[in-house]
């Protein structure tokens, strides 16, 4: 007999079996668990990134649209130049971070190894420019002004400039035809941010991080029109990132082109006539301050008076728009933001702010009629007027006597102005108004459409300020606690100034209309506003929004998107009163403030109509305004502390209205040295293949123009016979809108009297 078992198996053994089983079905159903849940429930998901492992793609830029002017002349293309560009991804896998590779590229380009590094660097919070603002994924432009040699040297000695490209590549580019160079409206480019990235990826916009984006001007506003859509293709390739198949190619699709209402030529002339009559002013002694005008900054906008197009518009001071191309260096960008460049990025015609001085009087002259004034009525011109012992001067002590409401505009008569605003005020209430008072003054403005933004086709355009009652409440709440901590009964001006606002700054006082009335104390517009206004007088009461963009066309040419005028509404003035304030801004020019600059003007020809402004500004010099228009043009020149306005403004707006109509100084009319007599309507050619057809631009029209306009000898007649439309009166006759500093002035900003 045997103790062992038949089948062999203690229950010691068969237990530990039975737990192998269990263990050995519990790791199976285990692992078949997780391959239901990867390939089953997640399987989608999960093949979708191992196939995104396997596929790179390769971005084509899209070659940016064109924009062009009214007759078909570039003023931003693209070209191609080799470009030099540098790989983050790439130098970060150097041991000193791609900092020798750097060093080696800024000796074969000529560059700086500072300025070198300064492009690769990405921006943040702390990171002062110039530095990458673009994807840290995508090659970092560093020059694209390489030459030939020097790019055949990095692609020669490839092992020696790791993640460092020499590349033919299509770049922006800002010919400045005919010198002119319109660099505020254009605007620049820039990479894409993945801010930006991220936002735009749901829209039907979106942008690839290869994208360059406009920051300002017209390449901003119809950036989404200019840029395209870039090309991509992907490739299939293996875990050791060789190609093995190209996935799905898209082409990329050029942008469309957009023709402005911009004339290149005017364009220069404008922006040349700016800048001399800013030297000239430069050159003129201040009486007031006893040094030179500063003239610091201007603008000048052109416009059609019946659609509100722009035909030119310049800032002063300026710079090249091709600085931006390729990266900024921090030389440049310091000159364009440092405290002593004076902005040049700013466009002083829509961004730039100032009390607009005796061109306002438009707005005035509409209020009181309004306020149930006879236009034809007579109102004392006096000297000066008192109001609660304050004297309000007219220019000079001017007596004109007792005039109409046409009269005071020729001449510019401030206390005219002065006494209706008064009136008005003591009918509202005065110092303690009415419930509702009327306010007719500072309802004019708003109906004129200052206080907000016009609605031209650029962007960040300012609403400038018309100080009306819920202004003056706001801004008193907004800094009543600083003046009431700095203010001083019997301090020092400005003290007192504070101790003055802290108590009733909210209150609107006989001064501030009073001043007002005549567009100083706290009034502030822009050129832009007033070239609307301006215009709108002269098409017979319609407000455009003024363009620049005048149609979209797609790069075959084939689909041509007209930009048409819209309005804004309408001049809250009727026909006889429109009429008859017509009639007044033509004396301006041929009578009274402007006539002296409109010596010889074929006024029988082309009416002219003018205003001329001189605003103050505390603790700066005089600021000059010009508004003009004919039947055509709409023309208002600014200059910050140029002096009087048409001493200062008034010659550079003649010379471009002597150059859109082929004018001679002696009032000749020379239809071939016209410009743009009439406004351009058409749209330049368009061929089948979508090219559009440009004239040439000469060297520089403003020098063609400037030899065109000679005058003949003094005292001898016009060769064609016609006289000039008024008597050139002495420099002073100007000054007749201008009120001297000397006098006392009580209250904040340009305001100069308050009581």
């Amino acid at each position: 007999m045997t103790n062992i078992p038949e089948t062999g198996r203690t229950p010691r053994v068969q237990i530990r079996l039975v737990v192998i089983q269990i263990l050995v079905l519990s790791l199976l159903g285990t692992l078949g668990g997780r391959l239901w849940y990867l390939q089953i429930r997640e399987g989608d998901q999960y093949a979708k990134e191992a196939s995104g492992n396997h596929v790179q793609q390769v971005v084509e830029p899209a070659v940016r649209g064109s924009i062009l002017d009214a007759r078909g002349v570039p003023l931003a293309d693209n070209e191609t130049r080799l470009v030099v560009s540098a790989s983050r991804t790439d130098l970060l896998k150097q041991k000193d971070d791609g900092k020798s590779v750097l060093a080696k590229l800024a000796g074969v380009l000529g560059m700086a190894p500072a300025e070198v590094m300064q492009k690769v660097r990405l921006c943040d919070a702390e990171t002062p420019q110039p530095c990458w603002n673009g994807s840290p994924y995508q090659p970092i432009p560093i020059t694209d002004e390489a030459t030939p040699k020097q790019a055949l040297q990095i692609r020669e000695r490839a092992e020696d400039f790791p993640g460092i490209t020499a590349e033919p590549e299509a770049v922006r580019r800002y010919p400045s035809p005919g010198k002119a160079n319109t660099a505020q409206v254009l605007g620049y480019l820039s990479p894409v941010t993945d801010e930006e990235i991220t936002k735009a990826q749901d829209t039907d916009s979106p942008f690839l991080r290869s994208d360059q984006v406009g920051r300002s001007g017209l390449e901003r506003q119809y950036d989404k029109e200019l840029r395209g859509k870039a090309g991509v293709t992907r490739y299939e390739v293996d875990n050791l990132g060789r190609v093995i198949g190209q996935a799905e190619a898209t082409p990329a699709e050029p942008g469309s082109n957009l023709v402005t209402s911009l004339d290149a030529r005017v364009q220069r002339v404008a922006e040349f006539e700016l800048n001399a009559a800013m030297k000239e002013a430069r050159r003129q002694h201040d009486r007031n301050t006893g040094t030179n005008y500063k003239a610091d900054a201007g603008a000048v906008v052109v416009m059609e008076a019946r659609t509100g197009r722009i035909v030119a518009m310049a800032s002063n001071p300026t710079y090249d728009p091709n600085t931006w191309v390729g990266g900024i260096s921090a030389k440049d960008y310091k000159k364009l933001t440092g405290k002593s460049s004076n902005y040049p990025l700013l466009n002083r015609a829509i961004q730039g702010q100032a009390a607009p001085g005796s061109i306002f009087k438009v707005v005035s002259t509409a209020a009181a009629v309004q306020a149930g004034y006879d236009f034809d009525g007579r109102y004392e011109c006096s000297s000066s007027y008192s109001v609660g012992g304050q004297v309000f001067k007219n220019f000079e002590s001017q007596n004109h006597g007792a005039i109409d409401l046409g009269r005071a505009l020729e001449v510019s008569c401030d206390t005219v102005y002065y006494r209706l605003a008064h009136a008005q005020w003591q009918k509202d209430g005065g110092i303690n108004p009415k419930k509702t008072p009327n306010d007719w003054f500072f309802k004019a403005a708003h109906q004129f459409g200052l206080g907000k933004e016009t609605g031209i086709d650029l962007p960040n355009e300012v609403s400038g300020r018309v100080p009306d009652r819920q202004w003056k409440q706001e801004y008193w709440e907004a800094n009543k606690d600083a003046w009431c901590k700095t203010g001083k009964k019997d301090g020092s001006y400005v003290e007192k100034i504070a101790y003055e606002n802290c108590l009733e700054g909210n209150k609107m006082r006989a001064g501030d209309e009073i001043n007002y009335s005549i567009g100083q104390g706290d009034t502030l517009v822009t050129p832009i506003q007033m070239a609307t206004i301006y215009a709108a007088i002269a098409n017979g009461g319609t407000l455009y929004d003024p363009t620049v963009g005048k149609a979209i066309v797609s790069p075959d040419g084939k689909k041509v998107t007209e930009i048409a005028p819209k309005s804004h509404g309408k001049l809250p003035v009727t026909r006889q009163t429109l009429a008859q304030m017509d009639d007044a801004l033509a004396g301006v020019a041929t009578r009274g403030t402007a006539a002296w600059r409109f010596g010889g003007w074929p006024q029988d020809k082309i009416e002219m109509h003018a205003k001329t402004g001189t605003a103050e500004v505390y603790g700066k010099q005089t600021t000059s305004w010009f508004a003009t228009y004919t039947k055509d043009y709409s023309i208002v020149m600014t200059i910050s502390q140029g002096g009087t306005g048409s001493g200062a403004s008034g010659p550079a707006v003649r010379n471009i209205y002597d150059a859109l109509y082929g004018v001679s100084d002696d009032g000749t009319i020379n239809p071939k040295n016209a410009l743009l007599p009439t406004p351009q309507k058409a749209l330049p050619k368009i061929k089948t293949d979508g090219t559009i057809t440009s004239p040439k631009v000469s060297k520089d029209p403003a020098k063609e123009q400037q030899n065109s306009q000679k005058a003949t000898p003094s005292g001898s007649p016009s060769p064609n016979g016609t006289a000039p439309a008024a008597t050139v009166a002495s420099p002073e006759a100007d000054n007749r809108d201008t009120r001297r500093r000397r006098r006392r002035r009580r209250g904040r900003g340009s305001r100069r009297t308050c009581t």
